[in-house]
């Protein structure tokens, strides 16, 4: 008789016969059962080794792998360097502004290039040939071909004043009869109200009659008419156009005083006389819109007599002078508004700082197995 005995195992049990006799049936039974229970073994080993490959695939896909550590930076933010718009003032005194050509003339020889012009009197001439599109040495060729004649024009039913419209004809064809609003670059002509005295700034409208009335001394030129009012020169009340070239957009304003002060001396002539007296009525209001620029250029022009047009190359020349020693001052001043608005610009461009977001990495069901919480990090 045949008993059979297992061994317990963690697949199969394995099972054996027990043979108490041996006789030929028995033998014929134990045959067929060798060959099952080796059978039975051989795909008992196959499953453990296709379940152990998996446990450890699955061991391997849980591992965390340390990657290298790349940062990437943000690019940097370029500020442009800020354009510096340039406005000139051109202040009043007969004859010397000629001086006011020798000033632009150097102010564009060095790289600066005015983009506003405001003039009074004198500086009203020059500055309608300058912003109708004029460069300097053209403007110095102008000068030397101005006949004092084709300006002038005596009233003998005002009592001897210049009536102005000589001058007012002049500038309209050099400027090609645009209007002021009309010119290359923006414009404004300072004159005075007669009847209240107030500062007018002329911005639109006919150029020789806007300079003819910023011109008209009084005492030698005839009031202008322009509407309902009668309008004399603008040095009374502004004697360098500071606030106008300013109000034009001006970032930096260059101030061109030429005008005459009372240095304890007696002027000479009639014109000398009136030109001192309306020096010294504007002198204090003059002096505080002066402090509003931002270079003062005053060429060494005293000596020159208000109506002395003999004098207009010696006027240009010493406008080139006062120029080139003021353009250290010039740079210096723009180089500090640079410095302002790009430090202005880098404040506006800096990013609003984001909040943190939090990224979590969740673990795997392996690794849940042993209790693995989520690992989170906050990324900026």
């Amino acid at each position: 008789m045949a008993l059979a005995l297992c061994e317990q195992r963690l697949i199969l049990p394995r099972c054996i016969a027990v043979v108490e006799r041996p006789d030929a049936s028995t033998c014929d039974t134990l045959a067929p059962m060798s060959i099952f229970s080796l059978f039975i073994r051989a795909k008992a080993r196959a499953f453990l080794s296709l379940s152990a490959i998996f446990l450890l695939a699955a061991c391997a896909s849980n591992q965390t792998r340390t990657l290298p550590t790349v940062v990437v930076l943000p690019p940097p933010v370029v500020i442009p360097v800020p354009k510096i718009r340039i406005g000139i003032a051109l202040g009043g005194g007969a004859v010397k502004g000629f001086a006011h050509i020798g000033v632009i003339k150097m102010l564009e020889a060095n790289g600066f290039q005015p983009e506003f012009v405001a003039g009074t009197s004198a500086g009203s001439v020059v500055g309608a040939l300058y912003a109708s599109g004029m460069n300097a040495f053209q403007m110095q060729q102008t000068a030397f071909e101005l006949d004092e004649s084709a300006i002038r024009d005596i009233s003998l039913f005002s009592g001897g004043l210049v009536k102005g419209q000589k001058l007012q004809d002049y500038v309209n064809k050099m400027v090609a009869n645009k209007p002021i609003e009309r010119m290359k670059k923006p414009f404004a002509i300072v004159a005075t109200q007669l009847e209240t005295g107030q500062r007018t700034v002329f911005r639109r409208g006919n150029t020789g009659q806007a300079v003819r009335a910023s011109s008209s001394i009084p005492g030698v030129f005839e009031p202008v008419t322009i509407g309902r009012y009668h309008y004399v020169d603008g040095g009374i009340v502004s004697p360098v156009p500071v606030d106008a070239a300013r109000q034009l957009g001006a970032d930096i304003v260059i101030a061109v005083d030429i005008s005459n002060k009372a240095n304890g001396k007696n002027p000479d002539g009639m014109l000398g006389i009136i030109n001192q007296s309306i020096t010294i009525m504007g002198q204090k209001l003059g002096a505080q819109e002066l402090a509003r620029a931002d270079v003062v250029i005053r060429p060494r022009v005293s000596e020159i007599g208000p109506a002395d047009f003999e004098q207009r190359n010696q006027a240009i020349l010493e406008g080139e002078k006062a120029a080139l020693a003021a353009i250290p001052q010039i740079r210096a001043r723009m180089a500090q508004l640079q410095k302002t608005k790009m430090t202005e610009q880098a404040r506006l461009s800096k990013p609003i700082p984001k909040k943190p977001v939090i990224v979590c990495e969740q673990p795997s069901q392996f690794e849940k197995m042993f209790g693995k919480q989520p690992d989170c990090s906050a990324i900026e």
